[in-house]
Order: structure tokens, then C-alpha cells, then sequence
């Protein structure tokens, strides 16, 4: 029996980009080191400890093209620059809330149900069965 492919309503591919987005856990660590004020750059990565430069500037980058990040400039020798929530950001950071209250919430349901579920499988994956 063939089932047929399910298509995504249009006004549920918003929820995928965004999720693409904050699955990424360098992503939700920024924005929480955001909750507090305005970072510098060097002050994030001291932060975030094991975030490289290059993953650290990329973060934020992605950050600032959502709109979730808002990136000042200073011109001042040495150059200065801060980051800090935009009210957009701060909305993700209420969405994020919900999630890790649902995550605790179901934190002991989730596990006793992975629990009965493994005890259900050998190794290949597949359900025991026997005579």
C-alpha cells in the first residue's frame, strides 16, 4: 500500500525556517547571553565557551539578517561593536520560554516513554518478539 506525500500548508513553512534557525544551539546560547543587554563581540565568545570566532560571527551574522539581532557600529579607533536583542529577538526569547517550560514540564513523561520504548527493541532496532 502506497501512501501518498503530505504537503506542507503554506502557512506552516514559516514554522520550519524558524526552527531551522534555533536549532541550531549557538543560536538560542547567543540570544540568551543577549537577555542581559548589549554584548560586545569578544565579551559573547569569552561567554560561550567553545563557540570559535568564525562559528561566533557567522551566529550573529544570521542573527542580524533575521532581524533578531541589532549590530552597532561604532567608528572609534579601535572599532567598537555591540549586539543586543531587537524586539523581534525578544519575542523568540518568549517563544523559547514556552519551549523550555513544555521541555520541563514533560521532561519525566518524555523519559518513561523512551524508556518502555527501548525496552521494546534489541539492538538492530527492530520490536522483540518471541514464541
Amino acid at each position: 500500500m502506497r501512501t501518498q506525500p503530505v504537503s506542507i500548508p503554506a502557512d506552516y513553512r514559516p514554522v520550519g525556517e524558524i526552527l531551522s534557525l534555533i536549532g541550531d544551539k549557538w543560536t538560542v546560547l547567543v540570544v540568551l547571553q543577549l537577555v542581559a543587554g548589549k554584548r560586545r563581540f569578544n565579551e559573547l565568545r569569552r561567554q560561550l565557551q567553545g563557540i570559535s570566532q568564525k562559528m561566533l560571527a557567522e551566529t550573529l551574522r544570521s542573527l542580524e539578517r533575521e532581524g533578531l539581532v541589532k549590530r552597532t557600529l561604532f567608528p572609534i579607533i579601535p572599532p567598537r561593536v555591540e549586539y543586543e536583542l531587537t524586539d523581534l529577538g525578544r519575542q523568540l526569547l518568549m517563544a523559547l520560554k514556552a519551549l523550555r517550560d513544555f521541555a520541563l514540564e514533560t521532561r519525566a513523561e518524555v523519559e518513561a516513554s523512551r524508556a518502555r520504548f527501548d525496552a521494546t527493541r534489541n539492538d538492530g532496532g527492530f520490536p522483540v518478539s518471541g514464541p
